[in-house]
């Protein structure tokens, strides 16, 4: 790699580390390439991406970035899987590290919050954007519905005595 081209890496990487809600970093080793390209189809299924890059570059990349705290994790064959989403980059990968041994994570960012193992693990459990945002519109819709059930009750209360009122009639 000449020096333009890691200098375009390290420009990437930076990008990425800027504009991500979380980063992990796991070791890969022993992976083989159809577990490497299962893992980035999950991850790009839900919104994140796979890279893998050289340790150097990539603690080049965080210089003075908020989660410049990774960069100790950066030793031997690491994996960066990252995403705009600060929770589904951590439960594709916490997930597929159930399945698959040979991925070890190791840690990870969440802006400048640094995340050991268990901190990747918690943010993996914590619901996803579009689960807090179904549930908000929940909440925010269920007043609205006990409403309209109360108004309409009354109605349909009276077409029940109605009903009633005939039968007994033509009984």
């Amino acid at each position: 790699m000449d020096r333009a081209q890691k200098e375009a890496v390290v420009e990437e990487l930076g990008q990425i580390f800027e504009s991500s809600g979380v980063v992990v970093v796991a070791h890969y080793a022993g992976l083989t390439v159809a577990e490497m390209q299962a893992l980035r189809a999950q991850m790009r299924d839900a919104g994140g991406s796979v890279r893998v890059a050289k340790n150097k570059l990539a603690k080049i990349a965080l210089d003075g970035k908020p989660c410049a705290s990774i960069g100790n994790l950066l030793t031997g064959m690491t994996v960066l899987a990252y995403s705009e989403d600060p929770v589904a980059a951590a439960k594709v990968i916490v997930d597929y590290a159930k399945n698959n041994k040979k991925l070890e994570i190791l840690g990870g960012a969440m802006g400048s919050a640094a995340l050991d193992q268990n901190g990747v693990k918690a943010v993996a459990d914590m619901p996803s954007r579009e689960e807090l945002i179904a549930s908000v519109v929940a909440c925010i819709g269920a007043p609205a519905s006990n409403i309209a059930g109360a108004i309409g009750a009354p109605a349909s209360n009276i077409a029940g005595i109605l009903s009633t009122l005939e039968e007994r009639d033509a009984a």
